[in-house]
């Protein structure tokens, strides 16, 4: 396993991209003769993602992951990456066109337009027939924030303060929703644009029935700036204060997950300043 930044980990969202020449690039299917280098996107003991050219291969110990990002891709009205090819464990998949909507912690060089066609592309998505599989029920998800809570405390890894007053504000995302198509890890750092559009949205295997809020609430996590640009593109009236409770919400579910991983969530402008913001 590969120690890498916060930041570095939002870099497997732009995974499927070309980071060398982020504007020239086709969904196509693609050979891997003649490649001088094969170059580590992201590795950790659950899975990788290598880069071989213009191919993208994702290495997953899982492979009921795969299964849900290969039937969600399949599903879903808005862009995806194109499957070339697929032998358990190795899914390969082509890069996209364009570049990331932006990364964690860093200002976004997306236009406002663009930010809100990313708000109208997942508005499609939800408003898509529901995908056979369920997802995360509203009690799996309160006894997770309760575990992560205490685990934060008992290990001394964040002031008790801090933990306890985002716990309080999270709690306004533990409330029923109507579940529509979800997929689940958002980032913004998943979202590809060209211009002033999206051209596709990677990484879907925890694509499942959810809340709605949840993902516009990770595609603007740490860039409430443009909170306002996605909800109108959105186009409907959204619980701004849900939006909030699920910032914190993902942040303390996630710092845990992501020490154990090597990553560094107290990057600034990542998790931990997320939940410094509620302060």
């Amino acid at each position: 396993m590969r120690a890498r930044s916060a930041r570095q980990a939002r870099e497997r969202g732009g995974e499927l991209g070309h980071r060398d020449n982020p504007v020239t690039s086709v969904v196509a299917p693609a050979t891997m003769a003649g490649v001088d280098k094969v170059e580590v996107v992201v590795a950790h003991q659950a899975c990788a993602t290598l880069r071989v050219g213009d191919v993208f291969l994702k290495i997953d110990a899982d492979q009921t992951r795969t299964d849900v990002e290969v039937e969600a891709m399949a599903m879903v009205p808005i862009p995806t990456p194109e499957v070339l090819w697929r032998k358990p464990p190795v899914l390969a998949l082509a890069a996209l066109p364009g570049t990331a909507l932006g990364r964690l912690g860093e200002p976004s060089p997306a236009s406002s337009a663009a930010w809100a066609a990313a708000g109208a592309a997942v508005r499609r998505l939800h408003d898509a027939p529901l995908p056979p599989w369920p997802g995360r029920s509203l009690d799996e998800l309160a006894a997770d924030l309760d575990r992560e809570c205490a685990w934060l405390l008992t290990n001394d890894v964040l002031p008790a303060d801090l933990v306890t007053r985002n716990r309080e504000v999270a709690e306004a995302a533990l409330r029923p929703w109507t579940p529509v198509f979800t997929h689940g890890d958002l980032q913004l750092a998943h979202v590809f644009v060209d211009g002033d559009e999206v051209t596709g949205v990677i990484d879907w295997s925890e694509a499942s029935r959810g809340d709605a809020l949840s993902d516009l609430a990770t595609l603007t996590l740490g860039h409430e700036e443009h909170l306002g640009d996605v909800v109108a593109g959105y186009g409907t009236d959204i619980d701004l204060d849900v939006i909030r409770a699920w910032w914190s919400l993902r942040s303390l579910l996630g710092i845990r997950w992501l020490t154990e991983h090597g990553f560094d969530p107290s990057t600034p402008g990542a998790e931990v300043d997320v939940l410094r913001a509620r302060m």
